[in-house]
């Protein structure tokens, strides 16, 4: 392997490239760069660093080329630092839509609590306390799909040479406790909210609309004019057979809400946010009193807007095939498990569906002798 030098348009700055072949292939750019003609002090310097980065560049290089086949990796290859490849690790698997991979390294960094973190300090032990933190953290089956995340990247590393036997290969990803049932709004609560004013209007409209849409509370704060169309709102989830983003179509009540707020623009198409929302807190705080001033003696949170959409769609007998497509997911299965209704809206309505004497037309005594 050679070290080839080109000189700048200038003249002033040397420029070097490595080169192990004739092809274009075979030849890749150092990053490197000397001054031609150093004036100062501080030139010459830069120089004769510049130099012996560039050699160690060059044996790093001759190295890799000959570990290829062996199954050895060069010590350079490895992170001395284990926080450093977890990240490496994290933005090289992102994929559109799924936060799993980002929120497990974001919480593991929590745990850790120090920004240096040694390959050897990852333990069986270590791994089993990360996951106890997150059992005690979260509940369902968040704490089950960080960890997940985290065993992938454990066994990715391991099969890079980081570790001789797997830390995490005999503990297993689980879920956390069972959470407290959501409330969810019924259609005659749909109808008091659209008829209660609310103190703050973005918060109602943009709740209303996520009502018809289960537009979730991220989706509904970042929702940009450019993804309203004539008909359709486009989110933030991407199908993963098409690689483009979920689209759904609007209820006329929701698209009556937005045709409202583009109607105060001036221009055809307007840009930015479409809803200037509070935070998290503040909007859910806001959606309480509103609530409350409705009459309405729930517990209603931002995410019961898209459980009531899931929920009302269903006792209208709509598959839960269709539902999980309104929602954006792949699969059935979040429907099958949480966005369904786990009580009856009418007890004493479904108990009464049960045979009676009446319903039989026998006399009470004919029964009971």
């Amino acid at each position: 392997m050679i070290i080839e030098e080109r000189l700048s348009a200038n003249g002033k700055k040397i420029y070097y490239r490595f080169v192990w072949g004739r092809s274009s292939s075979d030849r890749m750019s150092a990053g490197i760069f000397t001054y031609a003609k150093p004036k100062s002090q501080i030139e010459k310097a830069h120089n004769k660093e510049s130099l012996t980065i560039l050699e160690l560049k060059r044996s790093q290089l001759v190295l890799d080329r000959q570990s290829i086949g062996t199954g050895y990796i060069p010590a350079h290859r490895y992170k001395h630092n284990f926080l450093e490849f977890f990240e490496e690790f994290t933005k090289k698997n992102l994929r559109k839509g799924k936060r799993h991979l980002q929120c497990s390294f974001n919480h593991f960094k929590t745990f850790i609590g120090k920004k240096q973190l040694a390959p050897i300090e990852v333990t069986e032990e270590l791994c089993q306390r990360y996951r106890n933190y997150l059992l005690g953290k979260f509940n369902g089956d968040t704490p089950m799909n960080y960890f997940s995340e985290f065993k992938r990247m454990i066994r990715a590393a391991t099969k890079q040479g980081y570790f001789r036997i797997n830390p995490v290969d005999e503990i297993k990803a689980k879920a956390g406790k069972k959470r407290k049932l959501k409330q969810h709004l019924e259609v005659e609560e749909y109808l008091k909210l659209l008829r209660t004013p609310c103190l703050n209007e973005e918060v109602r409209e943009g709740y209303i609309v996520c009502c018809y849409t289960a537009l979730r509370w991220v989706d509904i704060k970042l929702l940009d004019w450019s993804d309203i169309g004539a008909d359709t709102i486009k989110t933030r989830l991407i199908q993963a057979k098409t690689g483009e983003p979920v689209v759904l179509t609007m209820h006329p009540i929701a698209k009556a809400i937005l045709d409202k707020r583009k109607a105060r623009f001036q221009e055809e198409k307007p840009t930015g946010k479409v809803f200037k929302l509070p935070t998290a807190d503040g909007a859910n705080k806001i959606l309480t009193a509103w609530v409350n001033i409705a009459g309405i003696d729930k517990y209603i949170t931002w995410s019961s807007a898209r459980l009531s959409f899931s929920i009302l769609l269903q006792d209208e007998r709509v598959d839960i095939a269709t539902v999980a497509l309104l929602l954006g997911h792949t699969s059935t299965r979040y429907v099958e498990i949480t966005y369904k209704r786990h009580r009856p809206k009418d007890q004493e309505a479904v108990i009464a569906k049960l045979p009676s004497p009446e319903k039989m037309e026998l006399p009470p005594e004919v029964i009971f002798k």
